[in-house]
């Protein structure tokens, strides 16, 4: 397992977005920004089960995400790794914690009745920084 640099960790505990690219149904790459969270082992966000992200990662958990420091864009962390959990966001309990970390809320705003929210663990295999 890759050790996110001690100088770039801070990054990820900001409000950084991560732009999270996985591989498509064809083989083509898919990107789309999304909010994290850091445990010290592992990047987590969040995703409905009904998303291409959810169903590409079902298929091959290999992911890679880059991220820069919104205080200094110039700055930035790429992450290589695989996606090694999964897990029901009880009670949207990890998604109204990145509502209040981004948007300065308690609750997730744009939640839909009878999504299927889950969280994705990656573990990181590879870094480079800038």
């Amino acid at each position: 397992m890759a050790v996110i640099p001690q100088d770039r960790e801070d990054i990820l505990n900001k409000r950084a977005f991560a732009h999270v690219a996985t591989i498509g149904p064809r083989g083509e790459p898919q990107s789309s920004p999304v909010w994290i969270g850091w445990d010290g082992t592992h990047i987590k966000f969040s995703q409905t089960k009904t998303r291409q992200k959810y169903r590409n990662l079902q298929r091959d958990a290999r992911i890679s995400m880059s991220l820069h420091d919104p205080d200094q864009p110039y700055r930035y962390l790429e992450v290589r790794g695989e996606v090694v959990r999964v897990e029901d966001d009880q009670d949207d309990a990890f998604i109204n914690s990145m509502a209040k970390k981004y948007l300065g809320e308690d609750t997730y705003p744009w939640a839909r009745p009878g999504e299927e929210r889950i969280v994705l663990y990656v573990e990181p295999r590879h870094c480079t920084k800038q």
